[in-house]
């Protein structure tokens, strides 16, 4: 059952008595359980838990009107939103902390407070490969069920861009009750082939290391490290643009190396070849290979228009007001599946364009536009009498 306390608080200039949910403390990481999951191909993860953080004080109804935004990760991102989104969130910022009260979670699958493949069986032994495929629906189900244990049923909004828009845009079509606005980024509405192949090209790096033992590693003392590698290496190729990896290295050899002798070597490179072990290096020491795979595959599975009659019919079906925001050079998730969310999603509050050499990461290294766009989503979104403060628009502010 969820805890919560009566207490009188107001959004605007309406006065409200709501039961307010005793959320964690600022920042801090909590876990909550949710109790047996049921995916959507049938299996049942046994026991299961969500962690979140949260920043901002709660304020409104839990049930109505309230200030909550529910903020998505991406691919190997976590809930530390405050992190890795550090110039939008916090005070005064896009998502000002001191309005509005921002909740991340962990996605079910992940390695970083949530049930996942690491995580102990009722056996008493890691999951690892036992644990089962998830959907990108699956991830959004379970992201509902800790809000509901925290005692929330509505949110003002979900925003999250890449894996994190795919969630986003399941929680409108699964919740529509649940959520006032979402704001998509980044993303398509269904895997394309292409990216199924790219992905499931990274998830085959991972599986034929030779310490992967079919995801049964975590009671051994090796763990698939050159596998996560290769896969992050293969995926940050397309998180980044052409045009900014080709001016950054373009052919040159790395400082000290000649990757033109005789014979080709391993410890002979060239610069981006250097670059890219690097980010594969980084990842291993912050990333379990098992909730890579895990939620890699449920990128494969991402499709709105499964179960519901394809994908024109389900976005137009759409009753939550949507913003859709892509990057002008993304490789991953190309600007032109944005445009096609856009043209058929049934409640269209505004289309937004990165534009940056990046890339797919834009969304998460141009703070300057996406400060405006968020700014600009909220007010849009916020219902009247909600307080959101001011918005950008050019280089002014309006109130």
């Amino acid at each position: 059952m969820s805890r919560t306390s009566s207490l009188i608080s107001s959004v605007g200039s309406r006065p409200l008595v709501s039961a307010v949910p005793e959320l964690a403390p600022e920042g801090e990481l909590a876990v909550v359980p949710i109790g047996d999951f049921t995916t959507e191909a049938g299996a049942v993860l046994a026991d299961a838990h969500v962690a979140y953080q949260r920043w901002g004080a709660f304020a409104g109804d839990p049930d109505g009107v309230n200030n909550v935004l529910v903020v998505e990760h991406a691919l190997t991102g976590d809930s530390n939103v405050a992190d890795w989104w550090s110039d939008l969130v916090g005070p005064g910022k896009a998502l000002d902390t001191t309005r509005w009260c921002v909740i991340a979670t962990n996605a079910l699958g992940g390695c970083n407070g949530s049930t996942g493949p690491k995580s102990l069986h009722p056996d008493g032994k890691p999951w690892g490969g036992r644990f089962p495929a998830l959907s990108i629906r699956d991830l959004v189900e379970a992201e509902h069920d800790c809000l509901k244990e925290l005692g929330i049923s509505r949110v003002h909004a979900v925003l999250g861009g890449s894996m994190g828009g795919a969630r986003t845009l399941e929680w409108s079509l699964l919740h529509p009750e649940s959520v006032s606005a979402v704001c998509v980024i980044a993303v398509s509405a269904r895997a394309s082939g292409w990216q199924i192949g790219i992905q499931s090209a990274q998830i085959s790096a991972i599986e034929r290391d030779p310490f992967w033992h079919g995801g049964n590693y975590y009671l051994t003392d090796k763990t698939p490290r050159d596998g996560l590698a290769a896969a992050r290496r293969i995926a940050h190729l397309t998180y980044r643009g052409e045009q900014e990896i080709d001016e950054r290295f373009g052919a040159t050899a790395q400082q000290g190396e000649n990757p033109l002798g005789p014979h080709r070597q391993l410890n002979q490179r060239f610069a981006v070849n250097s670059y890219l072990d690097y980010q594969g290096a980084k990842l291993t020491e912050r990333f379990d290979a098992g909730s890579y795979v895990v939620l890699t595959e449920a990128l494969n599975r991402h499709d709105v228009g499964r179960g519901r009659g394809g994908l024109i019919k389900a976005l137009a079906a759409s009753q939550v007001p949507t913003m859709v925001v892509g990057v002008d050079t993304d490789i991953l998730y190309p600007y032109h599946q944005q445009e096609h969310i856009s043209r058929n999603v049934n409640q269209l509050l505004a289309m937004a364009k990165i534009v940056s050499p990046v890339g797919h990461d834009a969304f998460l290294t141009e703070t300057r536009q996406m400060n405006r766009i968020l700014r600009n989503f909220l007010l849009l979104s916020a219902p009247n009498g909600l307080d959101v403060g001011p918005a950008y628009v050019g280089d002014e502010y309006y109130i």
